[in-house]
């Protein structure tokens, strides 16, 4: 059987540095070089776009490219998760028939567990290239928390919370989170006025001062998860 060649590949998450201070994608992408370009060759073939600083037209004309002494030319995209629209529905339709000569690299950081549209781009291009995953850090913020509060894993559910307060986020902005998808996914009315009421009284207890911002909402996540327990 003749193994397929690879003409994309998807390099997803940050990078990893070795205690020697090695890239792990640089050592990737020297394996890529390697196996499709010559040592000769391969600062004529390979060409680094950043995908904030082009336009589709500067894709389109680098894709025109024709190899110098070699069979293959390689044409690195960092930063792809930044990629406009226009720009990330031509290299779909592009994909579904590559140019033989060009290998394409995706190098990309996913921003948003919520952006529906940034995933499925995403999981488009995995169908079409293939999958080199780095290290890979799970987004925290109050998404994640009405997850596991709906789930009911309190102790899940206060890990979020305290992960939130490290990175900096004010109890403010945290009650704002819950609230807007608690509207966005109310089981209904009724559920959604209880809620609201419960995070109402968390915000005056701040505002106030009576009580310590941390402690209310821990508080707060608490009673959430044991109503759910109990399916009040």
């Amino acid at each position: 059987m003749v193994r397929k060649e690879n003409l994309a590949y998807l390099f997803i998450g940050h990078d990893i540095i070795g205690l020697d201070g090695s890239s792990r994608k640089d050592e990737a992408l020297k394996r890529i070089k390697k196996e499709y370009l010559t040592q000769a060759t391969r600062d004529f073939n390979t060409d680094i776009l950043y995908a904030k600083e082009f336009q589709l037209r500067d894709l389109q004309e680098r894709l025109l490219g024709i190899p110098a002494g070699s069979k293959k030319r390689l044409l690195v995209i960092k930063d792809a998760q930044f990629l406009k629209d226009d720009v990330r529905a031509f290299i779909l339709r592009y994909l579904s028939k590559p140019h033989p000569a060009i290998i394409l690299v995706f190098d990309l950081i996913p921003r948003d567990p919520n952006d529906r549209e940034e995933l499925k781009f995403i999981d488009a291009l995995a169908r079409q290239a293939r999958v080199l995953r780095f290290k890979e850090i799970r987004l925290t913020n109050s998404f994640e928390l009405c997850r596991q509060i709906e789930a009911r894993r309190t102790v899940a559910a206060l890990e979020t919370l305290k992960q939130l307060f490290e990175n900096g986020e004010r109890a403010e902005r945290i009650l704002g989170g819950l609230r807007s998808n608690w509207q966005r996914n109310a089981s209904s009315p009724l559920e959604l006025k209880k809620r609201l009421r419960l995070l109402l009284n968390c915000d005056v207890d701040i505002k106030t001062g009576r009580v310590n911002p941390v402690f209310s909402l821990e508080r707060l996540v608490v009673y959430l998860c044991s109503r759910a327990k109990a399916g009040h």
